[in-house]
């Protein structure tokens, strides 16, 4: 029976302590998520109970396994996977508290700061020394786990001996992925692109979506995802449309007959402006920028507070300026003149007016001027 007991009371025990300890923990923390609505803080803390409770328990099995007396013959492998499991829970808990330090601190800054650049700049900047942070604790944690293995505190020597000229080899190997890590650090300090800019990058237009420290995640407004090194962005030129302020100037084109009404089209498009929640009122114009045999091009410049405004204003002036010429001003519209034809006879004697002789239409029999 005491066989039976010991080991169930041991195992048994650490489990209910850790269940009870745990939900104690997350107690106190919605008591104080709820006291301190302004930060959330606590509540993100509480993302860490699982890591936290799986820890614990590991902690408790690990310094009461002994007594339990059971399974003896495995004690060693069972020691070594507590031992692990310990390392690893610990490790994870981490992450996640200073993932909840990291975003408290960008939250309150959010609220404070109002300049939606400077937001996005240190949202970029968090989130990239999150992935650092994250990156250094899960080397350390499996350093630590390596250690644990005696075969492997033996050949520590010999491999702290060949660092150098493994670092060398390895530094040679991964010069690309190097370069894009210093790279991700330099876009994330250098405030060269932040996450939700609107950029322009080989010809397709978008929003930053996401940047790590290798590459960088475009959406394109078609909600595609261009997945791009961020080497590309500190060695290639790039449009970005959101530094400095997103105010921004856009130009729709018309190509027209040179019958068509200037003055009216100016006052079409103040009207139409007017009527369009996303013109912010800075601006507009209406020139004539061309001009061919048979068009004019016309160009109206129209203004607006950033690029998803400035796409809707354009396509609104240009759609609703076209069914107003088609109903108003149709003789405006571009037209292709075209005429008969006509061929000079060579056997007349008569004159037309501007000194031409008699002439035949082209669709008449050739015999008629033989």
């Amino acid at each position: 029976m005491e066989n039976l007991l010991r080991p169930l009371i041991v195992v048994g025990g650490s489990v209910v302590l850790t269940l009870f300890i745990g939900w104690a923990t997350d107690r106190l923390l919605s008591k104080a998520d709820r006291r301190h609505p302004e930060t959330p803080l606590w509540g993100l803390l509480r993302r860490g109970r699982i890591p936290y409770q799986l820890g614990l328990c590991a902690a408790l099995l690990r310094g009461s396994f002994d007594n339990a007396e059971v399974l003896e013959d495995h004690r060693v492998g069972i020691a070594q996977t507590l031992t692990l499991v310990l390392i690893g829970s610990t490790a994870w808990m981490a992450i996640r508290i200073a993932a909840a330090i990291v975003e408290t601190s960008y939250r309150r800054y959010a609220r404070v700061h109002q300049d939606a650049a400077r937001v996005r700049r240190v949202r970029t900047q968090v989130s990239l020394i999150m992935r650092v942070v994250s990156a250094v604790v899960g080397v350390v944690a499996v350093a630590a786990m390596l250690l644990t293995f005696p075969a492997f505190r033996a050949a520590g020597a010999s491999l702290l001996a060949s660092a150098g000229i493994i670092g060398i080899v390895a530094g040679v190997a991964a010069q690309s992925t190097l370069s894009n890590m210093f790279a991700g650090f330099q876009i994330a300090f250098g405030d060269m692109v932040r996450i939700g800019d609107t950029v322009v990058v080989d010809g397709e237009w978008g929003t930053v979506e996401e940047i790590t420290l290798t590459f960088l995640t475009v959406r394109t407004w078609d909600e595609r995802r261009i997945t791009m090194p961020v080497s590309y962005f500190t060695s290639k030129p790039f449009e970005n449309w959101s530094r400095g302020t997103p105010q921004m100037t856009g130009i729709v084109y018309w190509h027209l007959d040179h019958s068509a009404p200037l003055d009216a089209m100016r006052e079409k498009l103040r009207d139409i402006l007017r009527e369009c929640p996303a013109w912010d009122g800075r601006a507009y114009g209406l020139d004539v920028t061309d001009t061919t045999p048979n068009t004019l091009q016309i160009r109206a410049l129209v203004t607006a507070k950033d690029a998803d405004d400035i796409w809707t204003v354009r396509v609104t002036v240009r759609e609703r300026m076209i069914r107003w010429l088609s109903e108003e001003h149709p003789y405006a519209l571009p037209r292709v003149n075209t005429a008969d034809a006509i061929l000079r006879s060579s056997r007349s004697n008569g004159r037309i007016p501007g000194g031409i002789g008699p002439q035949r239409r082209a669709h008449e029999s050739p015999r008629a001027n033989r």
